[in-house]
This record gives structure tokens, C-alpha cells and sequence, in this order.
């Protein structure tokens, strides 16, 4: 048995004549490579002393960021993954990542 999903933001009822339930959200702006300014930094906290690279700072839609996301794994060898606009790598992978995203268009990045 299937649970039917609503989304109207916790809005049950509006008295307003022209209000639309299904209002469309804008596009996120996506901004291209060498416009975005990433930043590479590990870390460790709340992940039971596990180390992880994470890349943030992201002006792109989810999917693309899903997908650069994949590319960087499989570069890397390793797993991770994509939320919350950040791309979450396992392992210390800095300047592996770093020297990736340069070579690939994004020129504004850094380690931190």
C-alpha cells in the first residue's frame, strides 16, 4: 500500500482568491566552473574519527552536483556523497581533488 506524498509547505487552507497550491519554485542559478569558489577541507567530527574530504560551496542545480559528485568518486577510488549542496568523499583525497577540479574547469577552488 502506497502513501500518497503532498507537498504544500504545511498549508492546509488559504482564503485567498488567486492562490495556487502548485506555485513552481525558480530555478536554482547554475554558474559555470570557473565562476564557482569551492572549498576543499577534511573532516572528522561526528563520523567516529573517520576522516572525509568535503568540497562546498556549490551554485548548481542537485543533479549536476550529484553527477560531479559520482566523477570524483570514481576518480578517487572511493565512496562518498552528494547533500545539502556539499560533495562528502571518503578519506583525506585534498590534492587529489584539488588538482581534479582544476584540470576540469574549476579554477577558483582552494584547500582549506
Amino acid at each position: 500500500m502506497t502513501k500518497k506524498k503532498f507537498n504544500n509547505n504545511g498549508i492546509v487552507f488559504s482564503t485567498a482568491p488567486d492562490f495556487n497550491f502548485n506555485e513552481e519554485k525558480s530555478d536554482e542559478e547554475t554558474l559555470p566552473a570557473n565562476e564557482q569558489f569551492l572549498k576543499i577541507k577534511l573532516d572528522k567530527k561526528q563520523r567516529a574519527g573517520k576522516v572525509v574530504t568535503i568540497i562546498s560551496g556549490f551554485i548548481m542545480k542537485e543533479a549536476e552536483i550529484e553527477s560531479l559528485a559520482k566523477k570524483l568518486k570514481t576518480f578517487c577510488g572511493t565512496g562518498g556523497s552528494a547533500k545539502n549542496n556539499e560533495i562528502i568523499i571518503q578519506g583525506d583525497n585534498r590534492q587529489k581533488i584539488f588538482d581534479w577540479l582544476q584540470k576540469n574547469g574549476f579554477q577558483k577552488s582552494k584547500i582549506q
